[in-house]
C-alpha cells in the first residue's frame, strides 16, 4: 500500500488524535465497539470495521497497527487457515495419494504427495518419507469448504526432526513472532535454538542442549500470558539475560 502525505488541510484535533494513537496503539486492549482511531488518517484493517469517522473493533484483542492500517490481534478463538499461511502439522494418517495431518484447527488438513519434494510414485512407502506422528512445517495453498491443501515444496517446508513443540493460542502467534520477527530474533539471538513459529499456534524449538530449549519454550510462555503490557521486548530480554547469566 502506497504511503500518502498529510492532507495540509488537517485540523489540529486530528494531529493530536494521531499523536495520541502512536503512543497508545502498542500495548491497548480493545473490546468489540470501541473507537479505536477516528479520521479520515486511518484505514480499517483485521477486526475492524469503519462508522463514520470511527473506526471500531470488532474483537477483543491488542490493538495494533502497519502505518495508518488499524488492525486488532485477537487474545482468544480457535485457528481458521489462510491460503499463504506457514503451520505446523502433525501426521494422523497415510493414504494412497498423500497425508492426512492434524494443524490444530477444525479443518481437515490433506499433504498430497504431488505436492512433496522431488518425484514420489504411489507404489512408494509413503511412511519412509512422513510417518505417522511426525511433525511437519508446511504451507497452506488452498481453503476448500472445511478442507485444507498443504505444500512442501518450497524452501525451509519439511519434517521436523528432534527438539521440542509448544503449542500457544494461535491468535497470539503475531506478539510471538514480534514487529518484523523482532521478538522471536531476540530468542534466538540468546538461546541459539533454531524456531519455527507456526500460525496455527504450534512452535518447534531445537537447541544444542535441552536447557536451551526450555529457556527458549519459558520466554515464548512469557509472551504469550504477558502479551497486554507494557514493554513485554525489554522483560523477555531481561529474563533471556538473566537466565544467560546462570549458564
Amino acid at each position: 500500500m502506497r504511503k500518502e502525505d498529510n492532507q495540509e488541510g488537517m485540523e489540529s484535533e486530528e494531529l493530536i488524535q494521531a499523536s495520541d494513537y502512536e503512543e497508545k496503539k502498542q500495548r491497548k486492549i480493545v473490546v468489540p465497539g470501541e473507537v479505536i482511531a477516528t479520521g479520515p488518517n486511518f484505514l480499517p484493517g483485521e477486526n475492524t470495521k469503519r462508522d463514520g469517522k470511527d473506526i471500531l473493533s470488532t474483537r477483543y484483542g491488542l490493538l495494533d497497527s502497519d502505518e495508518r492500517l488499524v488492525k486488532v490481534i485477537p487474545l482468544s478463538g480457535i485457528y481458521l487457515p489462510r491460503r499463504g499461511n506457514v503451520v505446523i502439522g502433525k501426521v494422523t494418517d497415510i493414504t494412497f495419494n498423500g497425508w492426512l495431518m492434524d494443524i490444530n484447527s477444525p479443518y481437515s488438513s490433506f499433504l498430497p504427495i504431488m505436492e512433496c519434494k522431488g518425484f514420489i510414485s504411489k507404489k512408494d512407502d509413503l511412511s519412509l518419507i512422513y510417518n505417522h506422528g511426525d511433525m511437519v512445517v508446511a504451507k497452506v495453498i488452498g481453503v476448500k469448504g472445511k478442507g485444507v491443501d498443504l505444500t512442501t515444496k518450497e524452501r525451509g517446508f519439511d519434517k521436523l526432526e528432534d527438539g521440542i513443540i509448544v503449542t500457544v493460542n494461535s491468535n497470539k502467534v503475531p506478539r510471538v513472532i514480534g514487529k518484523q520477527g523482532s521478538m522471536v530474533n531476540l530468542i534466538k539471538e540468546y538461546t541459539g535454538c533454531d524456531i519455527v513459529v507456526g500460525q496455527n499456534g504450534l512452535i518447534w524449538i531445537k537447541g544444542n542442549s535441552i536447557e536451551s530449549e526450555l529457556v527458549a519454550r519459558d520466554a515464548i510462555k512469557m509472551i504469550t500470558d504477558k502479551s497486554f503490557i507494557d514493554g513485554l521486548t525489554d522483560k523477555v530480554k531481561e529474563f533471556l539475560e538473566k537466565s544467560k547469566e546462570k549458564k
